[in-house]
């Protein structure tokens, strides 16, 4: 079914450009995290609880389906822990390669699989929280790199240390280590002082994009750049002090969460727990808009399909939300 959606006429700047409606693709899902595409354009998606991964793939009348095709039994759901973000390698046609990260009995870590497969660790060590601040978005940027997202793990100051892997975004080559021209020889950090980042994204020049989690202010929308300081927990939100990068673009708290996102043509796309909403934003940080916000709950994330169209999780049965009749679901958008 599909339903008309607008902005929230709340926020100054009205919306430039309207879709053509939500579509349900798949619903009944449980606590649905990650989201990536298969060369033959079907989707993977992660379930955070229940450790599995979902093919969701249409049939012969257009109808969607989600089948499981693999179970990661070594990650250990806890509060925000457990089977996280999914990234496709971009040779998966020659080398069948599917990317995980998930919370393990002792850290978070990131390994490779082909479905059918054992998973093999390709990073360990990157610190767990006791329940939150986990991180755990990953993608492949232009560069053919591997990315990643990691959190504080509740040790806030870890964030500033630059010898170590929480608070940070990770860049490695496809094997795990570091990656050739990295701000910080031998390291895999590309980027520190951040709190809890789930949401990457690349626009069209190849410029880096993350989402971050603020504590009680300010969520954030950052511009990535190699060896950059993003302040936590010194800062929150924005900052006079030059030693820090501050944010394209802040929210209030209660208003954002964001956990996805991803780059649309000039446009950055935040998926929102919290704030049950999805902005879209300049990537200069102008002229925010506040989309389906309260329709459809806790928004985990968001991503570009081969088609042209905007898919997104909902993530109402995660323990912090109000599930409804069919949670969770995967929403499909046509901008």
């Amino acid at each position: 079914m599909w339903r008309g959606w607008f902005a929230d006429p709340s926020v100054s700047d009205p919306p430039r450009v309207r879709a053509e409606g939500v579509e349900t693709v798949v619903d009944g899902l449980e606590a649905p995290w990650g989201l990536a595409f298969l060369p033959d354009g079907s989707a993977l998606v992660t379930e955070r609880d229940s450790r599995r991964i979902l093919r969701i793939a249409a049939d012969s009348t257009g109808r969607h389906t989600a089948t499981e095709v693999a179970r990661i039994d070594e990650a250990t759901p806890e509060g925000e822990g457990g089977l996280l973000g999914i990234a496709v390698s971009p040779d998966h046609a020659r080398n069948g390669w599917i990317y995980v990260y998930y919370t393990a009995a002792q850290d978070n870590r990131i390994a490779r699989l082909r479905l059918g497969e054992t998973p093999q660790p390709v990073l360990t060590g990157i610190p767990r929280g006791s329940r939150t601040h986990n991180g755990g978005r990953i993608g492949f940027g232009p560069d053919g790199l591997l990315y990643a997202g990691t959190g504080d793990a509740g040790d806030r100051d870890a964030s500033q240390d630059r010898t170590g892997l929480a608070g940070k975004i990770l860049r490695m080559t496809p094997d795990g280590q570091p990656a050739p021209g990295n701000p910080f020889p031998g390291s895999l950090v590309y980027s520190y002082g951040h709190r809890n980042v789930q949401g990457l994204g690349w626009a069209a020049d190849g410029t880096l994009y993350a989402a971050e989690f603020g504590q009680n202010h300010y969520d954030e929308l950052n511009r990535i750049t190699a060896g950059g300081n993003y302040g936590w927990p010194v800062v929150e939100g924005d900052s006079s002090d030059d030693r820090f990068v501050a944010p394209l673009a802040t929210w209030a708290t209660d208003e954002a969460s964001p956990s996805g996102l991803a780059l649309v043509g000039d446009r950055a796309w935040l998926a929102c727990l919290r704030g049950q909403r999805l902005y879209r934003i300049g990537l200069d940080g102008q002229h925010p808009e506040a989309l389906l916000t309260g329709e459809y709950g806790r928004l985990r994330h968001v991503a570009a399909a081969p088609d042209g169209s905007v898919w997104v999780l909902t993530s109402n049965r995660d323990g912090r939300g109000d599930p409804r009749d069919g949670d969770d679901r995967v929403l499909r958008l046509v901008p």
